[in-house]
């Protein structure tokens, strides 16, 4: 009995590497090849055998949590904030079997500060390719949408855009990059699908996940946390009620932030404005000493200090945080 199980899962295995071998997956093919090979195991089911040669849509996989929790605490520095909002909107979020409504969060901050950073590890999280995965869609605005008077051809692509992928997966990730830049009025096109509907036009957006990145509202952000240390209190004393009702209303009220007098914050579609803190002279140490690991460099101290001291800070008097975060520690330290 075992041996035979064996010789059915070795031509199993000669299906599988024969359909390997096809320069590109024909559908057809493939399929006959993988219920060919599940005839003789007997214990893979078309699906997972089909998705460990491509990338399907697992619409009910669970979001490893700790795995989520660990990679922010790691590799993301001086946002005590964003790490604990987005970690607990997104395990609650996949943990709801039943979704009212889709998932958006609105990340706020300067650059550097490790937006766009987060999203590509929330992408990694949820589905295994990340911003290369078929089911993660990244919109630039100055890329995607430089023209103000195409703006109803942009609603129009854009509807089509997200019905289309969220027809194919439903728990697709769509992530909206540079919105500060954004013509106003483009984003309320996605307003429907992000409202608390059970179906818009026969499709069903309550699984999916919307992101927005913007630098709008920085200076709100950077008003509170430079309050904060004047008054002698921890960065990390800032709270979410501190920052996301002034967030809020701020960036409704700026005409370069996307989402100025937008629908989707007033009619509170967008359920978490998340705070990025301009960050301090330790957290650009810190990036630095990140990047050399990921080099496979020796940590060296002496070089950490001098491509931080290279950083100019803000403001004048104090110089308490670094005005472009730690975009520029890659490239700075190339020439250490």
């Amino acid at each position: 009995m075992w041996r035979g199980s064996r010789l059915g899962r070795g031509a199993a295995l000669g299906l599988l590497l024969a359909v390997h071998g096809v320069a590109a997956f024909e559908p057809i093919s493939v399929g006959i090849a993988i219920g060919a090979a599940s005839a003789l195991t007997g214990y893979l089911s078309y699906t997972d055998l089909y998705c460990r040669f491509a990338e399907c849509c697992r619409e009910e996989q669970r979001l490893n949590a700790s795995a989520l929790k660990l990679e922010l605490e790691e590799k993301l520095f001086g946002q005590h904030l964003a790490t604990e909002v987005i970690l607990k909107a997104l395990t609650g979020f996949k943990n709801n079997k039943n979704p009212k409504k889709p998932l958006t969060l609105s990340l706020h901050g300067w650059a550097g500060t490790g937006k766009n950073f987060v999203s590509q590890i929330v992408a990694e999280n949820l589905h295994s390719k990340g911003l290369k995965s078929n089911f993660v869609h990244l919109f630039v605005s100055t890329l995607h949408f430089p023209h103000e008077h195409q703006i109803k051809l942009y609603q129009d692509q854009l509807q089509g855009w997200i019905r289309g992928n969220v027809s194919a997966c439903a728990s697709s990730v769509f992530i909206f990059d540079e919105m500060d830049k954004l013509h106003p009025g483009v984003i309320d096109a996605i307003k429907p699908f992000l409202d608390y509907y059970e179906e818009v036009d026969g499709v069903s957006y309550r699984k999916a996940i919307f992101i927005f990145l913007s630098n709008a509202g920085g200076d709100l952000i950077t008003k509170i946390a430079l309050d904060f240390w004047r008054a002698g209190r921890k960065r990390e004393d800032i709270q979410l009620k501190d920052l996301e009702p002034v967030l809020s209303v701020g960036v409704f009220n700026n005409k370069h932030s996307g989402l100025w007098h937008s629908g989707l914050i007033d009619r509170n579609l967008i359920d978490y404005f998340i705070p990025f803190l301009p960050l301090e002279y330790r957290h650009v140490k810190m990036c630095v000493r990140a990047e050399m690991r990921a080099r496979g460099s020796a940590i060296d101290e002496d070089i950490v200090t001098r491509v931080a001291e290279e950083m100019t800070f803000f403001p004048k008097s104090e110089k308490i945080y670094s005005d472009k975060g730690c975009k520029t520690v890659q490239s700075r330290l190339d020439f250490h």
